[in-house]
């Protein structure tokens, strides 16, 4: 039986009109949104034993699981690099935060031994985009616009004010665009907008992504890397107000307060010990009430930026959940280190240049022209279980909050008390996206990554990721760790002395305080082996540093 051509024609037309176009066929792999806070200390938030009102993070928490014993870099730059890469920082070129030389593992900048999992992402079609803060590179080749992000609103530099343009440091470059300028935007220089503040235009600009990508089909991966609650603490006056007179009683009854707050909710044993305070720190009754009533201020601007940062966090949820992309959100929050203990305003090197351009007045604490770190006094309470706070390789630099909520996360408002790196997020991400790490990349061999997926974890499908073999080392100017099991050797003495390891065991020495290695000498052997073969394995060398570190 023949058809007429016409009718033929018309029934091709038909089939070919209702057939789905390639560019609308929907990826139905999870969106990925990574969420990491700047400086944030572990006993800051609600969900980890707080006193700040973080209701939005506080509920993410209830809908997932809160990790414990999650662990990153000492510092931001080498923590971004770890996060980015899957490896360690020597391999991914951070060897040293803010040190560029022709050192390898030192270049200061992503290093062609790692892949970064963006780029990975990108290409296997998700949409990716990031805000925040960069700290990777100044070169335009270093730009998140060449690393896989397909949209970008990032400062470059470490630090940045909060409400302006207004330099930090002394040595700011030209950043290849002509004048300075902290900023870029999809590889370009942009400047930061009058009057904006910077955790809520870097959330605008997440949501703005966010909506860019709803009608393409394809999932997103999301990097939402805040610069909050970073020094300068800077923050609208009706979030810090809110804190008035809470923080009175001074940093060593915040820290007892939390330390108790945390042992309430489980998250350290109950028979946890608080950790001898930093040598730096003055008793606070030493102090006159002058000096009482500047460093509760500085408080209470820290708690209004950890607030407005919740506050941010909760809106590109709420985002999430308004255009039905929330339930297909795998959801991490994380700290990049822990609290900074670092006061630049009166450092020999960034001071002169600080005090010249910015005001610690007690009127002005909190504004644009004010430049204001919390110190280790306060670093301490927001670290209060573990020795020390950022820079260290003691618990308090590394063992930071992080919570994982959304689609194949089981055991929801459990505390998983799992051993954790920074370097297992890429394998995650991998398996989630269905994508494989190559054995090369532009023609070179690249490194293999170091981390292990946590999926079976979020799963319930396995109650660890690593067994008492599995090795993680670090490494940041001298101050050194190596971690096995539950036996660690940590090193916080410069110049770096082999002989100055101390070998711990933090099932029962949480807080760092007795050495072993004159009651357990094999296993302290046994240790520093591990540090000679991860050191040499990654390139531990020791390059003159730049003078301080953010």
């Amino acid at each position: 039986m023949k058809f007429p051509a016409s009718l033929l024609f018309g029934l091709i037309f038909l089939v070919s009109f209702c057939q789905p176009k390639a560019e609308e066929t929907s990826d139905s792999r999870p969106n990925i949104l990574l969420i990491v806070a700047d400086d944030l200390g572990y006993a800051d938030i609600g969900a980890f034993g707080g006193d700040i009102a973080t209701p939005n993070l506080d509920a993410l928490a209830a809908s997932g699981i809160r990790f414990s014993r999650f662990h990153t870099a000492p510092v931001c730059a080498v923590t971004r690099a770890m996060l980015l890469s899957g490896n360690d920082n020597h391999v991914a070129g951070m060897g040293s935060q803010d040190l560029v030389t022709d050192v390898a593992g030192y270049e200061g900048h992503l290093s062609d031994r790692i892949v970064p999992f963006p780029i990975l992402l990108q290409q296997s079609g998700y949409f990716t985009f990031m805000a925040g803060k960069w700290h990777l590179g100044l070169r335009p080749e270093d730009n998140p616009a060449k690393k896989g992000f397909d949209r970008s609103f990032v400062t470059l530099e470490g630090g940045a004010n909060h409400f302006s343009n207004r330099l930090l440091f002394p040595d700011s470059p030209e950043l290849t665009y002509g004048h300075k300028s902290l900023y870029s935007e999809d590889g370009e220089k942009s400047d930061w907008p009058e009057g904006a503040y910077s955790t809520d235009y870097y959330t605008e600009k997440l949501i703005s992504y966010i909506d860019a990508n709803l009608e393409s089909g394809k999932p997103f991966f999301g990097f939402a890397a805040y610069t909050s609650p970073h020094w300068p603490l800077q923050v609208p006056e009706n979030y810090w107000k809110k804190y008035q007179g809470k923080f009175d009683e001074g940093y060593e009854i915040l820290r007892e307060k939390r330390f108790e707050s945390l042992k309430k909710s489980g998250l350290i044993p109950q028979d946890a010990i608080l950790p001898a305070t930093h040598p730096s720190i003055k008793p606070w009754e030493s102090l006159s009430p002058e000096e009482k009533a500047k460093e509760a201020r500085k408080m209470e601007l820290y708690a209004g930026m950890v607030e407005n940062l919740d506050e941010n966090i909760g809106k590109i949820l709420d985002h999430l959940k308004s255009k039905g992309e929330y339930d297909n959100t795998l959801i991490v929050f994380m700290s990049d280190n822990g609290a900074a203990g670092n006061d630049f305003y009166y450092s020999s090197f960034f001071g002169p240049y600080i005090q010249e351009h910015y005001t610690d007045a007690f009127e002005e604490m909190g504004t644009e022209k004010s430049f204001i770190s919390y110190g280790p006094q306060w670093a301490e309470a927001g670290s209060a279980p573990f020795r020390y706070f950022k820079g260290y390789t003691t618990e308090g630099g590394i063992n930071t909050p992080m919570i994982i909520a959304g689609p194949g996360v089981e055991n929801k408002g459990e505390i998983n008390h799992s051993f954790l790196t920074l370097m297992d997020f890429a394998p995650t991400f991998y398996e989630l996206a269905n994508v494989q790490y190559p054995n090369e990349w532009n023609g070179k061999v690249v490194k293999p990554l170091l981390g292990e997926s946590i999926l079976p974890l979020l799963s319930g499908k396995s109650d660890s990721v690593h067994d008492s073999t599995y090795v993680f080392g670090l490494e940041h100017r001298g101050y050194s760790m190596i971690r096995k099991g539950d036996w660690k050797i940590v090193n916080i003495d410069r110049p770096f002395l082999l002989e100055n390891f101390q070998l711990l065991n933090l099932k029962t020495d949480l807080a760092e305080q007795i050495d072993l290695k004159e009651i357990h000498p094999e296993k302290y052997q046994e240790m520093l082996r591990e540090w000679e073969s991860f050191s040499k394995e990654v390139g531990v060398v020791y390059p003159t540093p730049s003078p301080e570190s953010n």
